[in-house]
């Protein structure tokens, strides 16, 4: 896996040591624990996935995290990419929206001794009485930027998140906070779930009726 990593552009020496570090297979369901290192998505239940390795690297990467730091996870799912994050030495909160995963997922990071703290709420507007954040990812894709979320970035905060760029996809896209105004990159195509929730989409079905990855 960590190979197809740097093959597909990931050269954070950080991120590839906790790539390899997170036993992926712990975060898959128990009929895909075989194809865990697979670089593809797969379902963990809920109408919900784990993203593919490569593209969770190219989010860690884009977050730029370092130690101490406090960042937000935004769709908890699993607590595969909450993991990494911790791994990568940040201090991690996790938010889910369906309750069922983030006990689930509370319940598998505290077994498997990784300190992130999961809640269960509505991702798409953060957790104001918690910020300011160093960084922020989403694991879901916006219809837009999410404004409530932009705002819970410090001077010099990352938000890294895909934003619907078209009725086939997203642009993965990294919003900076600098001198108290925000700049945006795009980072690329992807395909993820939506994001449910007050500053996100109404329902789970994706705008183009395909699934997310």
């Amino acid at each position: 896996m960590i190979e197809r990593l740097r093959a597909g552009g990931v050269r954070d020496e950080a991120v590839l040591t906790a790539m390899a570090a997170v036993p992926r297979e712990e975060y898959v369901l128990p009929g895909d624990r075989e194809e865990a290192y697979a670089d593809r998505a797969l379902p963990i239940g809920s109408g919900q996935t784990i993203s593919q390795p490569l593209m969770v690297a190219i989010i860690l990467e884009a977050l730029q995290l370092r130690a101490g730091e406090l960042a937000l996870d935004i769709g908890t799912g699993s607590g595969y990419q909450a993991a990494l994050m911790a791994a990568c030495g940040a201090r991690v909160i996790s938010v889910e929206r369906i309750p069922e995963l983030a006990n689930q997922a509370a319940q598998r990071l505290e077994r498997l001794g990784v300190d992130v703290e999961v809640v269960a709420a509505d991702g798409s507007v953060g957790l104001p009485d918690r910020a300011p954040f160093d960084a922020i990812a989403v694991g879901a894709a916006a219809p837009r930027l999410p404004v409530a979320l932009a705002r819970q970035l410090r001077e010099g905060g990352r938000l890294v998140l895909p934003i619907r760029s078209g009725p086939e996809g997203e642009e993965l896209t990294r919003v900076r906070m600098s001198g108290g105004t925000w700049t945006s990159e795009n980072l690329g195509p992807c395909r993820f779930v939506p994001l449910i929730g007050a500053d996100g989409y109404r329902d789970a079905s994706p705008p183009s009726g395909r699934p997310g990855v």
